[in-house]
């Protein structure tokens, strides 16, 4: 994968696929949104499967899961150049994986990191969906202290950093951050960046995933937190404690992000007003009344604060005469 290629989605699903076209199917998914394997059907039937792969420079991401076939990285194929890593995280239901002599099987939660340089086979035992990352062998391994130890062994639930890498990526997927070319480079550095932590980074790496990755992953899940309860009554204090940080370093991690706590709370319940005044369901609604639900107590200063960000009035906006 070289920088200059675009990001792309591919999506496969058997659903209304007749049963004789699905191993094709699904076999020509991965050789253009994973990597080349064959794909062999199991007892367990029906053969089933929905996946997605995110391609980006630098990273694949691949969420979903099958049932009934068996994928499998064949000694045929491993010469075809492809070096690249992959943590498989098994989401839910049993995953079998086998490789350099070693047969696994992953519980919900777990994860293993895979080399495409070697024969692999891939097996799912009960339903359920995995998250894999793809990344080239050369991003990774000089960020590891030892690349080739950490192949094919479970890493478990609890892992330090696991849950958190999960969490990240799973947002950049949902929240669409992929199709905005500066966040898509931020966020597949900031992939990167988890993924040496979860597998043993160097003391250097380590050091720059903690100012780097690990704060903007948990500044993201912050602003999650604050866009689901904006209108609930947070404080810096409350916030902290909600995700067991020092309201200082709660305060950093804004501030590192060009904006305070107070600003991003202030934009999140405008933005909430904002929409309430426009949908039908409110019409009825005296505006202090929907900027009380959108989180403020005070309907001079959200006069004001709304006039600045959208240069109109709340009944302005309600009436259509500034949209």
């Amino acid at each position: 994968m070289s920088g200059k290629e675009e990001f792309s989605i591919l999506n496969v699903s058997t659903n209304g696929i007749p049963e004789d076209e699905r191993i094709p199917l699904l076999r020509e998914f991965y050789c253009r949104g994973v990597l080349k394997a064959e794909i062999e059907a199991t007892e367990v039937k029906p053969f089933a499967a929905s996946l997605t792969s995110h391609g980006l420079p630098g990273a694949k991401l691949v969420i979903g899961g099958l049932i009934g076939a068996r994928v499998i990285r064949t000694k045929q194929l491993v010469v075809d150049g492809d070096d690249s890593l992959g943590l498989m995280v098994n989401r839910s239901g049993v995953v079998g994986i086998s490789a350099r002599g070693r047969d696994l099987r992953l519980r919900p939660g777990d994860a293993v990191l895979t080399s495409a340089e070697d024969v692999t086979t891939y097996e799912r035992f009960s339903l359920g969906n995995c998250l894999s990352l793809r990344v080239p062998r050369r991003v990774l391994a000089p960020m590891i202290v030892d690349i080739d130890d950490a192949v094919m062994r479970i890493i478990p639930e609890h892992t330090a950093g696991l849950r958190l890498l999960v969490d990240y990526a799973m947002s950049l997927v949902r929240e669409r951050a992929f199709a905005v070319p500066a966040l898509r480079q931020v966020g597949v550095a900031h992939v990167h960046d988890l993924m040496a932590r979860v597998l043993g980074a160097t003391d250097e790496v380590h050091e720059l995933a903690g100012r780097r990755g690990v704060r903007f992953a948990r500044l993201r899940k912050v602003k999650s937190f604050i866009v689901n309860n904006c209108w609930q009554d947070l404080s810096v204090a409350t916030v902290a404690q909600e995700f067991g940080m020092t309201i200082r370093y709660l305060q950093r991690l804004f501030e590192a992000d060009g904006k305070t706590f107070s600003s991003f709370l202030t934009d999140q319940r405008l933005k909430r007003a904002h929409r309430m005044l426009r949908e039908p369901d409110f019409a009825g609604r005296p505006v202090s009344s929907i900027a009380y639900d959108a989180g403020f107590g005070d309907i001079s200063y959200f006069n004001r604060c709304f006039r600045r960000a959208y240069g109109a009035t709340p009944s302005g906006v309600r009436s259509g005469e500034a949209l």
